[in-house]
Formats: C-alpha cells, sequence, structure tokens
C-alpha cells in the first residue's frame, strides 16, 4: 500500500481557476488514467472492511460511481449507486432519500437509493473519494438504516474531516487532506 499511497499523491493536482475564485479546484484525473491506482484502489479501500462482512457498496454519484464497483468488486458483492437529487431526474421506481445538513460548498443535497436494492440483511459499505464534513455520509448512512440495513462504515481516497467525525462515521482513508496539501 505504501506504493499506491505513493502514486495517489504524485498523480494528483491542484488547480487555479484564476483570479476570480477563492479556492484551488482538486483534480483527481490521474488516478482514473493510471491502470496500476485503477487496479489497486478497490482492494486498498476494501481491506480495512473485510472483518465486517460487507453484503453491498453504496457510492454517491458521481466519482464514487467509478470507486464504488472498484470496491464492490475486490468483496465479491453488488453495488447500489447513491443518487443525488436534481429537477431534471426523474427515476421510476421508488427511491429512499434524506438530506445533507450544510456541506463544505454550504449546499444541502437530497441523497436517495433505490429502495430495492438494500434490504433489512445488509451490511452496507459507503465509499468516496473524498470526504470533507461527513454530510453526504450521513444522509446516506441515514437511507441505509431507514431501509432497515446496517451501515459498516466509509471507505474513502481523501479524508478532509476532522478525527472526531472520521471516528463517529467510521471512515477509513488512504490519505487525509494533509498529504495533498498545496506547495
Amino acid at each position: 500500500m505504501p506504493d499506491l499511497v505513493k502514486r495517489l499523491i504524485q498523480t494528483f493536482r491542484w488547480i487555479d481557476p484564476g483570479p476570480e475564485s477563492t479556492h484551488l479546484v482538486s483534480d483527481m484525473s490521474g488516478w482514473w488514467r493510471d491502470a496500476e491506482i485503477l487496479s489497486a484502489l478497490g482492494p486498498a479501500l476494501a481491506d480495512p472492511f473485510r472483518p465486517s462482512r460487507p453484503t453491498v457498496v453504496v457510492s454517491p454519484e458521481v466519482t464514487g460511481y467509478l470507486l464504488g464497483p472498484l470496491v464492490a468488486t475486490a468483496l465479491g458483492v453488488g453495488f447500489a449507486a447513491g443518487h443525488k437529487e436534481g429537477a431534471d431526474r426523474q427515476i421510476a421506481e421508488p427511491v429512499t432519500w434524506a438530506r445533507t445538513a450544510p456541506d463544505y460548498r454550504r449546499r444541502s443535497l437530497g441523497l436517495g437509493i433505490r429502495s430495492r436494492l438494500i434490504g433489512p440483511s445488509d451490511r452496507v459499505l459507503v465509499v468516496d473519494d473524498w470526504v470533507t464534513t461527513g454530510a453526504q455520509v450521513r444522509a446516506l448512512y441515514e437511507v441505509i438504516r431507514t431501509l432497515g440495513a446496517a451501515p459498516v462504515g466509509c471507505a474513502t481516497v481523501v479524508a478532509d474531516c476532522g478525527k472526531q467525525v472520521a471516528a463517529e462515521l467510521s471512515i477509513r482513508s488512504l490519505l487525509t487532506s494533509d498529504d495533498l496539501a498545496p506547495d
């Protein structure tokens, strides 16, 4: 895993969107372009949760849709998409929703999972690329519990949240934001 961590750091970059912006933008595209990273990410994110015996992986869109199936494959379980609410989206079957507390952009999102994909016997691992406030993780845990299942934790590439949030939500990460601090 030290090689994976080193490679993740080397292929990550910050982008300055210009003088009107108040912050740098993270660019993880190098991760998705690197075949060695892709082959190692699933097992590396899955390994800390193997003793919990997850039965399904849930990830929020968009980047979670890349990572979730990699982790699900490594665990030998299925994947269920976590949808973000949008006025232009119609899902033609029941979806169980929860609303997030405001995130790092001060926006509240609706997150949902197709109700038929999670059941009371499921042990659900949430997977995402970057966790900052834990708002999306909390909302997905709420949906999972509403559907009668048990969240077993959250695997993420980068934890940018405090240690208390990480402990409360059982977040395990490969990197912290300090590992990717801009120069």
